[in-house]
């Protein structure tokens, strides 16, 4: 078994693609669930709304990096200065495992 504590990058569709995640990084995925194609100012205000804090620029966008990296989230340029994020159909088919495994379902 695979694990992110163990240095390793889980498989995409595995299902450790959801667990090995950081809370943080669930959140990010649930923002774009509910609402796709966001830029990064976007997806950082919408946690700041959830979290009641500020979330700053050197925490929200290595994380987003990271998800990019794991085949979660797809990068494109907007503009110059502006990334559109949006979850790929491996990380909705996570998440969706992750749903059924919490409300105690299969896998």
């Amino acid at each position: 078994m695979s694990s992110a504590a163990d240095g390793e990058t889980p498989a995409v569709n595995g299902t450790g693609a959801v667990a090995d995640l950081t809370a943080f990084q669930r959140d990010i995925l649930r923002l774009l669930e509910r609402e796709d194609h966001q830029k990064g100012t976007s997806i950082r205000a919408g946690l700041e709304e959830y979290y009641g804090i500020d979330v700053n620029h050197g925490r929200l966008y290595p994380n987003l990096d990271q998800l990019v990296d794991r085949g979660l989230v797809e990068k494109e340029t907007r503009d110059r200065r502006t990334n559109d994020y949006a979850l790929t159909d491996a990380a909705r088919d996570a998440l969706d495992r992750r749903d059924r495994w919490v409300a105690g379902g299969d896998e």
